[in-house]
């Protein structure tokens, strides 16, 4: 309805006071603070890094601690844990949590000590289980891998390309020696397509047979080379290091899981550690004398005198009220009955009015869910909406406050539903005629009939409606800029580029209405008395000359003017395409009928005959079918109902440029404080 009314203060108060100030301020989260513009003439700023930067540790050690817990000792959730919100926590258990919070954080500390060695523990076995790995072809060697031989014999163990037998290996490494040739060959194992050979060898032919080795691309082993173990007795070791490591790991694990009934409490510790380091954060951008500390920063109005009194009555501060610098903008926070305040969001996701500008969403909120139940248009969809989202709402009093009104807003959306399903005679497309027809032999008319009208016997009749529904829509934008016009004094403005838009377009639509065209695309007639076509082409006229005249009349030069007139009065081109822009209702609103029709016609077909298999298959079929139909057109509404409202609505008077209030408050991740501040 309104942008709420903000108030700048500063604030100056003793050092000594200066944390129970920040306190104060962060609980009642009321005052958004700026420091950047108070003189710093004299004054200096504290460095609270260090501090803030060690609190913001000791907080994600915390959020550490809860992210291990959950790995070994799950919390059970179910479908709608989502909307549970934060956990109320009294202010008396916040406190106790406070003074044993060193405590607290050394648990913590050690519930991530116990990751780390699980994670350790881990990173042992797989590096284990690698040179296993490696080991593995290895295995029948009974001497190390790093045996070198004899004084007078040599031995080497490696692998050459390709998969060789021992034949092949030998002619080889043992071509241009001499016989007898002093060279014994083992071919071991046949892994990657490579050969894994030993070799023994007299040292007189030790030149002879590197180079060979060399020539045929062999590799030295790189795993258990300098140990005195052989690969087997090396493969054994790694199995034992591996058992212990899992011992290791099972004890950790459970030690772990002992904190599980401690989670609640590293919650509220990481949310206190986490207003700790917010208060340093702030305590470091203070601009501070010796003896005082200074600070401002806007309020909302109505909290402005309360704000002073406590600062001036507790703490011995000095609080003023301030006029905003030059160009400076005061914050925005939005002030709707509790039923717009549900598309708060909507208006916030396209940008938020500027102080001195109207906020659309009290008027927004009504066309909204008018147009979202239009699209769905299913009674049976808006039922399972409003029953699901109501069920929500009251089984989760603490949600937290976006979803809360997203599940509101889907909540009337899905009454909008009902409604339009109703008066199109749509309940699960044809879903009862169907199931009467399959199951019971009933072959009569459609049980549940339109309140109003079939769309889908009747498309063009409901086009005609939903152009209706869009010019009311898109009048309302130009009379909101009328308003605001108005308020602010400009009358000329006001006559010259609302009212003459307002009398050039209802004369053009009066002209339309009755003629062969619109009967034509509308299947129907419409017959106005005999004054009505000189009125309306009067209307048009008078409207269109005063659009030509005055839309330009900033400029002194007349042939500049009635260009930017005519330029302007090109503009009804876009009237037009936002007109048909509400043709997305009559779509969308056909899209959900057609499509929840045709699943019940192939439930229907599947069915038919098969017994009590066709019960099962019907029954599978429709609800996978209606859950996608379900799924896909409520995401087209709730796409389309938003775009209607940013480009057609907001189009014609809308000016957004505000920025987002952000007080100083305890920006809790894990609760909520349940009692007041």
């Amino acid at each position: 309805m309104a942008v709420v009314d903000m108030q700048k203060v500063s604030i100056c108060a003793p050092k000594r006071n200066r944390k129970d100030v920040l306190e104060a301020l962060q609980g009642m989260g009321i005052m958004e603070i700026h420091e950047e513009d108070i003189p710093a003439d004299g004054l200096e700023q504290l460095d609270t890094q260090a501090q803030r930067v060690r609190f913001e540790k000791c907080s994600d050690t915390f959020d550490e601690a809860l992210r291990v817990i959950s790995l070994y000792a799950p919390r059970e959730k179910n479908g709608i844990s989502a909307f549970s919100g934060k956990e109320q926590v009294s202010r008396a258990r916040f406190r106790d949590i406070e003074a044993n919070s060193k405590a607290h954080l050394d648990a913590a500390q050690d519930v991530v000590r116990l990751q780390k060695d699980i994670d350790e523990a881990r990173g042992t076995i797989l590096r284990d289980q690698t040179a296993q790995a490696a080991l593995a072809p290895w295995e029948k060697l009974d001497v190390p891998l790093g045996y070198r031989g004899t004084e007078f014999s040599g031995f080497v163990a490696g692998t050459l390309p390709g998969t060789l037998e021992t034949s092949e290996v030998y002619a080889q490494v043992t071509q241009g020696m001499k016989d007898p040739v002093p060279v014994d060959v083992t071919v071991l194992d046949h892994a990657g397509n490579l050969t894994y050979v030993a070799i023994v060898y007299h040292r007189t032919v030790e030149a002879t047979l590197e180079s060979n080795l060399r020539d045929d691309g062999f590799a030295r082993p790189q795993t258990g080379v300098g140990s005195k173990s052989t690969p087997a007795e090396l493969i054994k070791k790694y199995d034992d290091e591996c058992a212990q490591m899992r011992s290791k790991i099972d004890a950790c694990t459970k030690e772990i899981v002992t904190f599980a009934n401690r989670r609640d409490d590293f919650r509220v510790a990481s949310d206190y550690y986490r207003a700790r380091a917010d208060r340093y954060s702030v305590l470091g951008s203070l601009l501070q004398s010796k003896s005082t500390f200074f600070m401002e920063g806007w309020v909302q109005a109505k909290h402005a005198d309360g704000l002073i009194k406590l600062m001036e009555d507790k703490y011995d501060a000095v609080v003023e009220k301030e006029e905003p610098r030059e160009g400076e903008v005061a914050p925005t926070v939005l002030r709707n009955n509790r039923f717009s305040a549900i598309t708060e969001s909507v208006t916030e996701s396209y940008g938020l009015p500027m102080h001195g500008k109207v906020d659309p969403t009290f008027l927004m909120s009504f066309f909204y869910v008018f147009f979202f139940g239009m699209m769905l248009s299913d009674a049976g969809y808006g039922l399972l909406m409003s029953v699901a989202t109501g069920v929500a709402l009251l089984k989760f009093k603490h949600m937290e406050s976006g979803i809360k009104k997203m599940a509101q807003l889907f909540f009337w959306c899905g009454l909008s539903t009902m409604f339009w399903g109703a008066m199109y005679g749509g309940f699960f497309g044809d879903a009862v005629t169907v199931i009467a027809q399959t199951f019971f032999g009933y072959t009569g008319d459609a049980i549940i009939k339109p309140l109003w009208f079939d769309p889908m016997g009747n498309p063009m009749r409901l086009l005609v409606w939903c152009l209706l529904f869009g010019c009311i829509h898109l009048f309302c934008g130009l009379g909101v800029k009328g308003y605001e016009m108005l308020r602010d004094g400009d009358v000329l403005g006001f006559f010259s580029d609302v009212v003459s838009w307002f009398v050039f377009l209802l004369g053009l639509i009066l002209m339309l209405v009755p003629s062969d065209l619109f009967a034509g695309i509308a299947g129907m007639t419409f017959t106005f008395p005999a004054f009505m076509g000189p009125l309306a082409k009067g209307m048009a006229i008078v409207g269109a000359l005063v659009i030509v005249v005055m839309s330009g009349r900033g400029h002194k030069n007349w042939g500049l003017r009635i260009a930017l007139g005519a330029y302007d009065l090109y503009g009804v081109t876009s009237w037009l395409s936002d007109a048909l822009s509400y043709s997305r209702l009559l779509a969308l609103g056909l899209a959900t009928g057609v499509i929840a029709s045709v699943v019940n016609m192939m439930a229907a077909m599947v069915a038919k005959g098969s017994g009590f298999i066709g019960v099962i298959l019907f029954i599978l079929i429709f609800l996978l079918g209606h859950s996608m139909n379900l799924a896909i057109n409520l995401l087209g509404a709730y796409v389309h109902t938003n775009r209607l409202q940013y480009v057609e609505f907001f189009g014609k008077f809308y000016e957004a440029g505000g920025r987002a209030f952000k007080p100083f408050g305890s920006k809790f991740k894990y609760i909520e404080i349940g009692e007041e501040n």
